[in-house]
């Protein structure tokens, strides 16, 4: 999904256009990103053999109609529903639709919601049955992967040393990073820079300061990296029908590390949690 950058924003940029946020705006993205993560949790148990993506993602515009907060993805570019869900070998901006979950199809499910002019942009895997060992093992390296990348994030370090710590592990597991989707920066906009790549090298890209919001959400293949998008112009698969996951958080850099945003209320970021 491209950029959109606010031109209304008021706030402090860096010279390469990331936004410096003040510590107040902080408590705004913990409300936005607590309320997709909450969403997130609620519907974990929807996801079984027989369902179907889009009763899922009928589920997820109720909650956040119940919250009193706003799809950010309902009419952006078009698009119709209140979540991208991705099943197996589908990278990212799966649409949800009559697809019925098979045992052992896995399933990366994306939402942001608009609480207060705040966007929170979270997603997280799911298994539909029994989780079959090599899709286990690329969840659980893609999470940590994540996590990895996260560890790397704090004032004085650059965005290559995220895409580093990122790409390095998954390629210690013999596993590959996506190149053609990153994260992004937002806050007050759905998309806005940084690009965050998810694999570089150390000491390159901007630096990161105190107050850059961004995501970090890396995809992984268990093949090779490279992707195509249907003709449906969202949907975007391996091209060698690998199998691919995805985990994704919205972050905050702090004077000493980062505040995540999108933390899983009852501790079900991980599809294993049960």
């Amino acid at each position: 999904m491209e950029s959109h950058v606010d031109k209304d924003f008021k706030g402090r940029q860096t010279k390469d256009g990331i936004r410096i946020h003040e510590r107040s705006d902080f408590a705004g993205m913990h409300e936005a990103g607590a309320l997709a993560a909450r969403i997130l949790d609620d519907i974990a148990d929807l996801v079984f053999v027989g369902q179907t993506t889009g009763a899922i993602d009928k589920k997820i515009e109720e909650l956040v109609e119940e919250a009193g907060a706003t799809s950010a993805t309902i009419g952006y570019k078009g698009y119709k529903h209140a979540s991208c869900i991705s099943v197996n070998h589908v990278v990212c901006h799966g649409i949800p639709g009559d697809k019925t979950l098979k045992d052992g199809d896995i399933l990366n499910i994306d939402v942001t919601v608009i609480v207060d002019g705040w966007f929170g942009d979270t997603s997280r895997m799911y298994v539909a049955g029994r989780l079959p060992r090599k899709a286990e093992r690329l969840i659980q390296v893609t999470h940590d992967a994540l996590m990895r990348g996260i560890e790397a994030v704090k004032p004085g370090n650059t965005f290559g040393d995220i895409g580093f710590a990122i790409q390095s592990f998954v390629e210690s597991h013999r596993m590959s990073v996506v190149r053609d989707f990153c994260g992004h920066g937002l806050g007050q906009v759905f998309h806005a820079p940084p690009n965050v790549l998810h694999y570089g090298r150390r000491g390159t890209g901007a630096t990161l300061e105190e107050g850059m919001f961004f995501t970090i959400e890396p995809m992984v293949n268990l093949g090779r990296p490279e992707t195509k998008t249907l003709a449906d112009d969202w949907t975007a698969v391996t091209r060698d029908k690998s199998l691919s996951a995805q985990f994704e958080h919205s972050i905050g850099v702090t004077a000493d590390g980062a505040e995540i945003f999108t933390l899983s209320p009852g501790g079900k970021f991980h599809p294993t949690f049960g």
